[in-house]
């Protein structure tokens, strides 16, 4: 259990505050809304941020999602992102896929995506379609791997020896995101994601997925399919698929806070055992190992987002006028601010007390890393709304960092896993371990 930093940590987090203000933030700025800023990733890169995604542990995971988030949310959405999307490949891809992808995502040359969530398959993401079946049998599809000018290459055919590398057990039956909280039912008229056999070790990927961050336009995309039919999350298999695949297309979304998140559409994208994550039907695995990994560090992003709403507010209401004193004075306002301050607080410890027990292989670790993420995001959100509200009028105007907070620190109590997902997850695990005594 970590209750303080080291010193060496704290002028770390310093420091990362200094850059996120200094180089990033100018550069997020010149950004277009709604599409991957290439020159923030190269940025995030260029100090060598990215490449300890990979050499690092969750807790410093947390550190550095924590300090960018206060000053520059985007280049802490940004170097997350890089993060999600490649964590696969660095744990369970092969030589030929870690080598290949790797340094460019480091470098910020290469951007990565997770693509899981599908518009009929968010929170219960095990739901996913993606079915293994007879090509012929569909539509007499030749298995000439090679139309559309892509061929397989056969120098990824390896596979790791160490398929439990960076992979932790948790509960298959939760995973993404969704609008909808509710989600598990496909709708008629959504066509299934299916990955159909193509010859031997080859599938054909047909289907959706939808609300994928970075998509359209990351180089490469984590995507989980089904390949055996009706056995839920075990018959899932994770694929690292190139962008420029034949069939693979894609659109933006219009979202409340205008991050690059999109939909992908395949229609019949040639994949091979070349471009399998991990083993064939353990798919779930790659994905709830990286979740894992990336809950804590979800909430340790809201963390980030509480504190800088937190000193904002203290600078205005010892600043503010009011009724012949500062709103300070008021103990309507300071008892808020108590509660603000103590929330924010008690987060980071959770946060920090997750992560640190993903570090030391606790087996308690889906348990600890819902919690960070649930407290941590729900907090968030209060201390957001509660800093707009000592504001006043100003904190809503268009340019004015609550105006900014408020819109980003929704989203995050829905992704990798909703609010109510982590419930479910925490009851579970509780009491299978009361069944276990």
């Amino acid at each position: 259990m970590t209750f303080s930093l080291e010193p060496a940590q704290l002028a770390w987090c310093a420091e990362l505050r200094s850059l996120a203000a200094e180089r990033l933030h100018p550069l997020a700025d010149k950004g277009e809304p709604g599409h991957v800023n290439r020159t923030l990733v190269a940025e995030l890169g260029g100090l060598g941020l990215l490449g300890r995604l990979f050499t690092s542990g969750a807790l410093d995971l947390c550190l550095m999602r924590e300090s960018l988030a206060y000053a520059c949310t985007e280049a802490e959405t940004a170097l997350a992102l890089q993060g999600l999307g490649a964590h696969p490949v660095h744990a369970y891809g092969t030589e030929a896929q870690r080598a290949r992808w790797l340094p460019r995502v480091t470098a910020g040359t290469a951007i990565a995506a997770f693509a899981l969530s599908e518009p009929g398959a968010g929170s219960d993401a095990a739901a996913l379609d993606l079915r293994a079946e007879a090509d012929d049998s569909r539509s007499g599809r030749s298995s000439d791997m090679s139309q559309g000018g892509w061929s397989p290459d056969a120098s990824l055919g390896g596979r790791s020896s160490d398929a439990s590398l960076g992979g932790r057990s948790s509960d298959a039956s939760l995973g993404g995101w969704s609008p909808d909280a509710s989600l598990g039912g496909r709708s008629s008229d959504t066509p299934a994601f299916t990955a159909a056999p193509d010859g031997p070790a080859r599938w054909r990927l047909t289907g959706e997925k939808c609300w994928i961050s970075n998509a359209p336009e990351a180089d490469f995309y984590t995507v989980f399919a089904r390949t055996t039919p009706g056995a839920g999350a075990r018959g899932v298999t994770a694929f690292l698929v190139p962008a420029d695949r034949p069939g693979l297309t894609g659109r933006g979304l219009d979202m409340l806070s205008p991050h690059p998140i999109g939909a992908l559409d395949f229609d019949a994208v040639p994949v091979t055992a070349g471009d399998v994550l991990g083993e064939v039907d353990r798919g779930f695995r790659v994905a709830m190992g990286t979740l894992n990994l990336f809950r804590p560090s979800v909430g340790a992003f809201a963390v980030g987002m509480a504190q800088a709403a937190l000193d904002a507010t203290l600078t205005h209401t010892a600043g503010r006028d009011a009724f012949g004193g500062k709103l300070r004075d008021l103990q309507a306002v300071s008892h808020q601010v108590a509660e603000m301050a103590l929330r924010t607080e008690a987060a980071r410890l959770m946060v920090h007390a997750a992560a640190s027990a993903y570090d030391a292989d606790d087996p308690d670790v889906p348990r600890r890393s819902a919690m960070a993420k649930l407290l941590a995001t729900e907090t968030a959100q209060y201390v957001v709304d509660t800093a707009v509200q000592l504001h006043g009028a100003r904190a809503l105007q268009r340019g004015h960092l609550l105006e900014h907070l408020y819109r980003e620190v929704r989203a995050p109590r829905i992704y990798e896993g909703a609010s109510e997902v982590q419930r479910g997850i925490i009851a579970k695990e509780l009491y299978a371990r009361q069944e276990a005594r």
